[in-house]
């Protein structure tokens, strides 16, 4: 994953707010290399990421898959016709036309590494303009890990590129550790 940032998307409404969304829909931006990762890659995670047969109750909270060109579109049909008939039930995720962006509010943006100053400090001061820090594929891969994505071994093969002191690198080590030592080791 080269990066990833939240907005809104699918709508009419120019210039969407968290509290003025008009019709569109809370989503992410995701930049990736496809070299390293496929489209079908990223489908196969978007699936098993979230209940696609249950519908929204708002158009918020949509499930969209967004293409952006007719051989995505494809790759996106064909795989939500797998994913219905292993649910063996209709998938009401829409597969729509990409038709723009709007970054969300900075707050909303690494979700996940808000809930730790230490690495968000840390973070900030190597990427101290906000648009910088959001587009970082550093900030990307460490908001990631401390969300609960990714495995121990790919944090050992990149801990050195993120740009982490030492004692962060090891916080963040053993925040994967334990994660991965849980869901190795369920409590009956």
């Amino acid at each position: 994953m080269v990066r990833t940032r939240v907005g809104y998307a699918g709508g009419t409404k120019e210039h969407p707010t968290y509290h003025s969304l008009g019709d569109h829909s809370e989503t992410i931006e995701i930049d990736y290399d496809p070299m390293k990762i496929t489209y079908g890659d990223l489908l196969d995670v978007f699936w098993r990421s979230h209940s696609p047969t249950s519908r929204s109750w708002s158009r918020q909270y949509a499930s969209l898959i967004f293409y952006h060109n007719e051989e995505q579109k494809r790759i996106a049909e064909e795989s939500k016709a797998k994913t219905a008939s292993r649910l063996e039930g209709p998938v009401v995720t829409e597969i729509v036309p990409y038709t723009g962006f709007t970054f969300a509010e900075d707050y909303h943006q690494k979700y996940a590494l808000g809930r730790y100053p230490e690495f968000t400090g840390e973070l900030k001061r190597a990427y101290p303009l906000e648009r910088d820090f959001i587009d970082s594929t550093a900030v990307t891969h460490v908001n990631g890990y401390l969300g609960g994505e990714g495995t121990y071994e790919d944090l050992m093969k990149e801990i050195d590129k993120l740009g982490l002191s030492p004692a962060r690198q090891e916080e963040l080590q053993s925040i994967l550790g334990r994660r991965n030592r849980s869901a190795a080791c369920p409590v009956p």
